[in-house]
């Protein structure tokens, strides 16, 4: 969707401040007006969730696991440094090998397992489907020795194997986003590789059994091109609150989101249900219509404004990126400025030079997020930092 700002300015706020609604008595202008503030609200609110599943749609829409893509429930082990080209997320970390999986713990958890990892640095965040990061095993958090843990779903409750921590996610999706530390030199990348296949992950049903993943059908219907930023910006008002809707079933708020709720009701949200068109379809249409670009642009104003204070030309988020507590705006624009030209940098605080790993890794926070503006751009060579 391409936004014009002075479509919005001049357009959409007058749409909200009357101007298409003249005909309307003014208690139905100020009902009117009430409603699509809200309907703006909630769409901010749900952005960061369905971007995210957006995203897991195009990442996981394949029949086997290779280097750049995996089915749900499978890690994929990228076996060298993200393309220069890549724009599946928003700029990926250049000095380390993912090994990461797209999870859905709605109804069974997953059990993953982690070798001794010796000095080599890592770590295995876990971000729920509405970007926070609920759990980071690793380095800096749980040490280098073997672990294995049980992700769960919100709803699940039973009995764990010995020697299994519990993982409680609070939404049915999950993204276990690995990283292991690597230098980019054919010795050190085969030492990743080793780790990288030493990670498994299994039902729990399936845990201690030999286990082979059931075969998957791809999905002709997925867009595998266009980035899922846009795929979710391009949708109408009632396809996004509809997609929203269907997608909080199994991805609930938290409770201190129950205002928010309470809010979105007004539009026609109830949660666990279908999204109820008729609650918008009442208002004028124009108005509505306009409601994706305004809420969009509320949020590029919001970040221009966060991004005021840099430090040393780095807009900084500080360590609260790693759990948004809801904060009605931090998550939405962090992912929101994916679109505007800006990268999103997940800085782990890794050395550049080669010095023993571990030791050099543990005194900051590794989940920051950080972002650069036009020299973020894919200019430098493969396997250069971005």
């Amino acid at each position: 969707m391409k936004i014009s700002r002075r479509d919005i300015t001049l357009g959409g706020l007058s749409l909200l401040a009357g101007g298409s609604i003249a005909s309307v008595t003014r208690a139905d202008t100020a009902n009117q007006k009430s409603v699509l503030s809200a309907a703006i609200d909630a769409y901010i609110f749900g952005y960061p969730l369905a971007i995210m599943d957006m995203t897991r749609r195009q990442l996981t829409n394949v029949a086997t696991a290779g280097a750049t893509r995996a089915p749900m429930g499978q890690l994929r082990r990228m076996r060298s440094y993200p393309a220069v080209d890549d724009r599946s997320v928003p700029a990926p970390n250049a000095d380390t090998l993912y090994t990461d999986a797209w999870l859905d713990v709605s109804k069974e958890p997953m059990v993953l397992t982690t070798p001794d990892m010796g000095d080599r640095y890592f770590q295995m965040p876990m971000l729920s489907g509405w970007t926070d990061v609920f759990q980071s095993p690793g380095t800096r958090t749980t040490g280098q020795k073997p672990e294995t843990y049980a992700i769960t779903g919100p709803g699940w409750s039973g009995d764990l194997p010995a020697g299994v921590t519990e993982y409680k996610s609070p939404t049915g999706i999950v993204w276990l986003l690995g990283r292991i530390y690597c230098t980019g030199t054919p010795e050190d990348y085969a030492e990743v590789h080793a780790l990288q296949d030493k990670v498994s992950l299994v039902p729990l049903s399936q845990y201690g059994k030999p286990y082979m993943p059931p075969p998957v059908s791809v999905d002709p219907n997925i867009d595998m091109k266009t980035p899922p930023v846009n795929q979710v910006n391009a949708l109408s008002v009632n396809d996004y609150f509809s997609y929203l809707a269907e997608l909080m079933k199994t991805n609930p708020p938290l409770p201190q989101d129950e205002p928010m709720i309470a809010r979105m009701a007004t539009i026609g949200f109830t949660p666990g249900r279908d999204f109820d068109r008729s609650k918008l379809s009442a208002f004028d249409k124009a108005a509505v219509d306009a409601v994706p670009k305004l809420a969009l642009q509320r949020m590029l104003e919001r970040f221009k404004k966060e991004s005021q204070a840099t430090i040393n030309g780095w807009i900084y988020f500080g360590p609260a990126v790693a759990n948004w507590a809801r904060t009605m705006y931090c998550a939405p624009c962090a992912t929101c400025s994916g679109r505007a030209g800006i990268c999103l940098l997940m800085r782990c605080t890794r050395p550049r030079r080669k010095v023993p790993m571990a030791k050099t890794m543990t005194g900051a926070t590794n989940m920051s997020f950080v972002s650069r503006r036009a020299s973020c751009r894919r200019s430098r060579p493969a396997g250069s930092g971005r």
